[in-house]
């Protein structure tokens, strides 16, 4: 590949106010010469808790997750989803392949589908809990030039409901106020869950 590009991007804005520039629903792919920043704290930070506790940080919160489970949103056979326990914004949901897996491009066709239906469903239940709020999701995955075999990283998607604004006190401390907590915002989307008819012909009617 182009030694230049660093890191590919996924990401999709649904809605005017979460930056979307076209009507019709759609994702982007972006390659970039550098690695963005948020995702080189991600990988100093999970290598400096592995370097600390010789796990990886990212299936550690899938173990918590599963035991606690009040924070759950979605369990398949290979992905969860749920809020984050230190969630930055109302809703924050996060989709992550229970198995360790370092690079999203080496996921198989049979997992595309399984994540296809987990998103896709953890989508629809924002939309239903939340009357169809703009939204981001971005997928975070391991740079180009990093080996295929990262012990620390894990890749997931963050989803982020553009519900509230960041005003002066987040852009200069770079802190979140987040008035939702997570426990509660992943108990609002279960019970979407409960609406299961109107969900499958929901996701039905999004398939054709």
């Amino acid at each position: 590949g182009d030694k230049r590009l660093k890191y590919m991007m996924i990401f999709k804005n649904y809605g005017e106010a979460a930056g979307a520039s076209l009507e019709h629903p759609h994702s982007q792919l972006i390659a970039t010469p550098i690695v963005p920043k948020r995702v080189v704290e991600e990988l100093n930070g999970s290598q400096r808790y592995y370097s600390y506790k010789e796990r990886c940080v990212f299936c550690d919160m899938i173990r918590q997750e599963l035991k606690d489970e009040v924070r759950l949103v979605e369990v398949s056979d290979s992905f969860i989803s749920f809020e984050p326990y230190a969630s930055r914004f109302p809703f924050e949901t996060w989709i992550l392949p229970r198995k360790h897996m370092t690079k999203y491009e080496h996921i198989s066709d049979e997992l595309i589908e399984e994540l296809a239906i987990v998103l896709q469903s953890t989508i629809r239940k924002l939309e239903i809990t939340l009357s169809h709020p703009p939204y981001n999701y971005i997928l975070h995955t391991t740079p180009c030039r990093e080996p295929d075999d990262l012990e620390y990283y894990h890749w997931h998607i963050e989803i982020m409901p553009r519900l509230t604004k960041m005003a002066g006190f987040e852009w200069g401390t770079g802190f979140y106020i987040n008035p939702t907590p997570p426990e509660e915002a992943a108990g609002y989307l279960r019970e979407a869950s409960e609406g299961k008819e109107e969900l499958k012909e929901a996701m039905a009617a999004d398939a054709h």
